[in-house]
Order: C-alpha cells, then sequence, then structure tokens
C-alpha cells in the first residue's frame, strides 16, 4: 500500500522492513521524526540517549553483537559521535549499521550550516543521499545491506527539506534479520594502535572496492533528454532541478556522494557543451568533478549559503526570471519568542535586571538573547556554557565570577553539561550554574530525557537526581527555586553570585505546553490601575501588548501562568472573573 510519508518517517518504515532490532538517538531537528517513528513498531528496541556519542556507541555495540542498527542525529550531533565513528570505520559492521545525518541548510533550527559529507570522505564511509520519502525507504534499507556486504558503516545523509516534506512510499512488510554470528575477534573489534595499523590497510582496500561499486551502483542514475546542458547533483537539489529545467537538460543523479565514480561522470560529460553541479552547501560533488579535469560550472554561479529553489536554478542556468507571486505591502517581522507561560522567562528576567553576563547553551532558553530580555551573551554549542563560563573567569580573574552565571538545560545538561561542572569543581573555580528544569527536552518537541523518569516508550524508568548528581561531583551549594517566584529566585542568584565556592541552582518549573501543566484562569490588565511603566513588557511575553499608553493582555494567548502579576509594580494585572 502507498502512503504518504515525511521523509523521516520513510527512514524509519525503511529501518524496519530492513530488520533493525536496535536503534538509538539524541534528538535533533530535523532528524528527530526517525527515532520518534521507529517506536511505533514494537519488536525493535529504541532509545533515547544522554548524547549523540552514547547513541553512537550503543549502534556499535549492537552491530558488533550482531544485530542491524542505526543511531539518527542532526549535523552537529554528528560532531559530537565523531570519535567512535571514526574509530567504528576501522572494525567494521558485524550486523548492518547506518547512522542517519540530517543536515539543516539555511539554519532552520541549527547554529551552524554544516555538510556533513566531509565526514563520509574523512572516515572514509560510505554515503547515500535520498531525494524524496520514497527513496528515504529505499536506500535506508539498501544501506543495511551494503553494511554487511562491504564489513563497514554507512551514513544516511538528509536535508531539512527532504526531512520534512512528504511524497508516496510503498509500505513493506519486514526481512527476517538473525543475529549474526558473534565471535571474539581482537584483531579486529580492539583498536589498540597495532590492530588498528592492520585494520587501516582493510579500510583502504574496502575503499577501493566502493569506488569500483560506485561506477556501477543502481543508486547513481543517468537521465539522457538529448539535451546540450548536463547536471550532475544529489539529493533535494536533483527535485529543485527536475522542476526548474524538465527536459532541458541532461542528469547524473548521484545517489552515493561517496565514494564518488570517476569513469561514470567521465561518460556522462560527454558531448556536453555545459555541465552544472548543482549542490547545496559546499562545493563537495564540484571539487571531485573538478580534479577529474573537467570544466563545470558550480560554487562560480550558485551560492555556498543556505538553501536553493527552482526561481535561482533557472536564472543560472537558463537566465529565464521567474516571476513570484509576491506582495509589495512590507509585513511585519516575527523574531522567535518563547511561549506564554515559558519557564524560563522568570530566569531571564532576573538575569536582565541583574545585568550580569550569561554564558548561554543550546535549548529553548537561547531565546532569552532576544529582546526585551536580551540576557544571553554567548552560545556556542551543547553543554558549553559552564565550561565556557569557567575559562571566562579563569581569563578575567576570580571578580569575574561574581557578575557571571551559565545557565544550561536540564536534558542539554544530560548530554554534556556534566563534565563541565566537573572542570569547575575540580580546578577550583567559583562559577554560578543555573540548571532550567523544565521537565522535558523542549526545542526538539518534548522528548523524555534521563531527568524525566520516562523511556521513549514512556515506561517507568529512574530518573537523575539533579540535586544529588551535583553533590557528588563536590558541589556544595545547590538549591531548587522558583523561576516565577521572582523576588525569590533573584535574592537566591544575588547569595550564590557572593558565595567564594561553586554554586549550583536548579530553576524548577515544568514547560507550559505539557498536557499535564494547567493554569488557573487567564489574567487582564486593569486600566485604572495600570500606570504605564511597561514593567511587564520588559518580560517579552507574547500575550502582553501596549495599546493606548496601556498595557494590555490578550486572552486568546494568556494561559494563565501568573508571571506578569509577579512584576507588576502596582497591582494592576488581575484574575479574570470565571
Amino acid at each position: 500500500m502507498k502512503k504518504l510519508m515525511l521523509g523521516n518517517a520513510a527512514v524509519a518504515q525503511g529501518a524496519y522492513e530492513a530488520g533493525v532490532k536496535v536503534v538509538s538517538s539524541y534528538p535533533g531537528t530535523p532528524s528527530t521524526e526517525i527515532t520518534e517513528n521507529i517506536v511505533k513498531y514494537e519488536n525493535v528496541y529504541v532509545e533515547w540517549a544522554p548524547n549523540e556519542k552514547v547513541a553512537a556507541e550503543t549502534a556499535i555495540g549492537a552491530s558488533i553483537a550482531g544485530a542491524r542498527a542505526m543511531s539518527c542525529m542532526k549535523h552537529v550531533g554528528l560532531n559530537v559521535m565523531a570519535d567512535p565513528v571514526f574509530t567504528v570505520s576501522y572494525i567494521g559492521a558485524n550486523g548492518g549499521l547506518v547512522f542517519c545525518v540530517a543536515d539543516d541548510p539555511g539554519m532552520h533550527s541549527s547554529q551552524n550550516e554544516q555538510d556533513s559529507r566531509h565526514y563520509a570522505k574523512a572516515a572514509k564511509i560510505p554515503m547515500l543521499e535520498p531525494s524524496n520519502s520514497s527513496e528515504c525507504k529505499e536506500f535506508t534499507k539498501f544501506a543495511f545491506e551494503l553494511s554487511e556486504k562491504y564489513d563497514t558503516p554507512v551514513f544516511i545523509r538528509l536535508s531539512t527539506r527532504v526531512s520534512h516534506s512528504q511524497s508516496l512510499v510503498e509500505e513493506g512488510e519486514p526481512i527476517s534479520a538473525p543475529l549474526k554470528p558473534y565471535e571474539k575477534n581482537i584483531q579486529k573489534n580492539v583498536m589498540m594502535p597495532a590492530n588498528a595499523i592492520s585494520r587501516h590497510v582493510v579500510v583502504e582496500k574496502r575503499e577501493q572496492d566502493l569506488r569500483e561499486f560506485a561506477e556501477s551502483t543502481s543508486l547513481n542514475t543517468v537521465e539522457n533528454n538529448g539535451a546540450k546542458i548536463g547536471v550532475i547533483t544529489s539529493g533535494i537539489a536533483y527535485e529543485y532541478a527536475k522542476e526548474a529545467l524538465g527536459n532541458k537538460a541532461n542528469y547524473l543523479k548521484l545517489g552515493m556522494v561517496y565514494p564518488l565514480p570517476t569513469r561514470l561522470i567521465e561518460n556522462f560529460v560527454k558531448g556536453l557543451e555545459e555541465v552544472y553541479i548543482i549542490e547545496e552547501l559546499d562545493p563537495f560533488i564540484e571539487e571531485h568533478v573538478k580534479a577529474l579535469g573537467i570544466k563545470v560550472i558550480g560554487k562560480d554561479k550558485f551560492s555556498l549559503l543556505g538553501e536553493y529553489n527552482q526561481s535561482l536554478i533557472k536564472k543560472v542556468v537558463l537566465n529565464e526570471e521567474v516571476k513570484n507571486l509576491t506582495t509589495n505591502l512590507e509585513l511585519p517581522k516575527r523574531p522567535p519568542v518563547m511561549c506564554a507561560g515559558c519557564p524560563h522567562r522568570g530566569t531571564f528576567y532576573v538575569l536582565n535586571k541583574l545585568k550580569v553576563t550569561v554564558s548561554g547553551d543550546i535549548g529553548c532558553y537561547t531565546l532569552g538573547a532576544v529582546a526585551p530580555l536580551s540576557s544571553v551573551d554567548t552560545t556556542i554549542c551543547m553543554g558549553a556554557s559552564i565550561g565556557a563560563a569557567h575559562g571566562m573567569v579563569k581569563a578575567r580573574g576570580e571578580d569575574f565570577s561574581k557578575k557571571l552565571v551559565a545557565v544550561i538545560g536540564d536534558s542539554t545538561f544530560m548530554h554534556s553539561g556534566i563534565t563541565g561542572l566537573i572542570d569547575v569543581v575540580y580546578n577550583k573555580n567559583n562559577n554560578t550554574i543555573i540548571i532550567l528544569d523544565n521537565s522535558i527536552t523542549g526545542m526538539t518537541g518534548h522528548q523524555e530525557n534521563p531527568t524525566t523518569g520516562l523511556t521513549i516508550r514512556n515506561e517507568p524508568t529512574k530518573s537523575v537526581d539533579l540535586v544529588a548528581l551535583c553533590k557528588a561531583v563536590g558541589v556544595e551549594r545547590v538549591r531548587v527555586e522558583d523561576p516565577f517566584d521572582v523576588k525569590g529566585f533573584e535574592l537566591a542568584v544575588k547569595e550564590e553570585l557572593n558565595a567564594n565556592e561553586p554554586s549550583v541552582i536548579i530553576a524548577r518549573r515544568p514547560c507550559a505546553l505539557l498536557k499535564g501543566v494547567k493554569y488557573d484562569g487567564k489574567y487582564t490588565v486593569n486600566e485604572e490601575k495600570c500606570r504605564s511603566c511597561k514593567m511587564c513588557m520588559k518580560l517579552g511575553c507574547p500575550a502582553i501588548t501596549y495599546v493606548n499608553g496601556k498595557a494590555k493582555i490578550d486572552p486568546t494567548q494568556c494561559n494563565g501562568c501568573g508571571l506578569c502579576v509577579n512584576v507588576c509594580p502596582f497591582g494592576a494585572i488581575e484574575k479574570e472573573a470565571n
């Protein structure tokens, strides 16, 4: 039966049909829905790991034990898991081992644009790149077969548009993929230098075999339309090119983007007057083709930045303008903002009021950098806030710790913040760290994590006690505070900033969007009491506006959290009468 599927859901379907047994991932847009969709298959073990490195190690262990295994992540998550990935390239695979990485051209939800194809080349691991949902399913199935045939992990590279677009997919039944025999093999599986030296020889031989495979695999296809223009492309860029150019070009569609073929490309360009390389982000294919001595048009005409579209391709290749149906009206800008009732708003209101330097991290709370809160000074990567704050104090002196805090979410702290806290304690710093505990992994869509007490299948499990954990690594000053108690929270921050030892404040209040969070009633502004001081506007709550010299609360957005009541000095904000 055919059905519309997200690309991510199709990857999950393909893994299921391929007989995957173990899937371990960490959520990260645009890859999250792959793992969330695999949960519906009861005979597959699925988990959220604390971070991508652990997820990769879990999948690698399952593969060594003989099971087909997969780990999924966004592009920056691949940075986190790079250590085991590079080594498992030498070890290879027993059960098929697949890593699904989703890049984010245009940075819809990411801190950088990163082209994961470079990882495939650097680690010498084959990479497949589907262009639609049907290929997502089929390429995933093929990846497991390729992994076992060539004794190698295999990358599947997605992008935001492939992950989050829908197209028809033919559903099938899972194959029987029994466990491969497990045999102790020290030379293959123990990567100490003597063994790694001999395994490197195997990797280079495998690389040669895969290059030959790339010349004839059905993953790479030629479409000859009798045109004088040729396009070499892959992934979503192929779909854009086809829509823009139709039969006015011949196409070499590369479904296997590493290793790249040589003879196939040389044969494709024969007789063509112009050859275009159309690929988002880096000139990965272009550099390979130019190294063959072939003249092509690529990044000299196409951008290194962001996403492509059909209009851009038609303009570059055919010099045809496409009329866009747009309006000349100046539309209001809608910058991202914390949700009404967000528990982080109280924290950043206080930090902004105290004018402290804030070493920030990755999560919903990154929006603490946005006006009017404008609190966050730095955001680098997952878990970096604590280590960066530690470095700031070591650079500027201990007095700087009196006006500096690090903020990090509960899930991010589990991901990679614990070691930073250990560094602070071990190396005798006195940083103040605020763990923003909203009881969930918020930004990627409410996934459970080790602090919530539930697994990905909502099964009860042990939850990490953040207070006990912080004390266990040597922090003596640990306190739990409600960020909506503005006066109490401000006092707590002042006290910990003045302490002469490391301290942790756990700002605990659940995400307002959790199903179990129900606030009682909504709030309104009593215009007679309102003195137009605009203190409530400093919260940056989307429900609060300023109209005709008075604050006003939009009842369609207010969820009754009551934070604004705690900042109004004149008692002008009142609960609506039932």
